[in-house]
């Protein structure tokens, strides 16, 4: 996902996302766990993604706090 796209989101909507990313990171790592990924490399990018919504989201807090 890419970070504009994130940044046009609204708060609620990341904080949705934010929960999906985490499940099908959780799904991910119990499927490699078990049997293996078809592409491993997915984990990755879902970390990366639940990184760039958690920056979004505390960027946000603090220009709030400064307010």
């Amino acid at each position: 996902m890419k970070i504009n796209k994130i940044k046009e989101m609204s708060s609620p909507e990341l904080e949705k996302e934010l929960s999906e990313l985490k499940s099908e990171l959780f799904k991910l790592r119990f499927s490699l766990a078990t049997h293996g990924l078809e592409n491993p490399m997915r984990i990755k990018e879902v970390k990366k993604d639940i990184a760039r919504i958690n920056t979004v989201l505390t960027e946000r807090k603090i220009a709030e706090s400064n307010n």
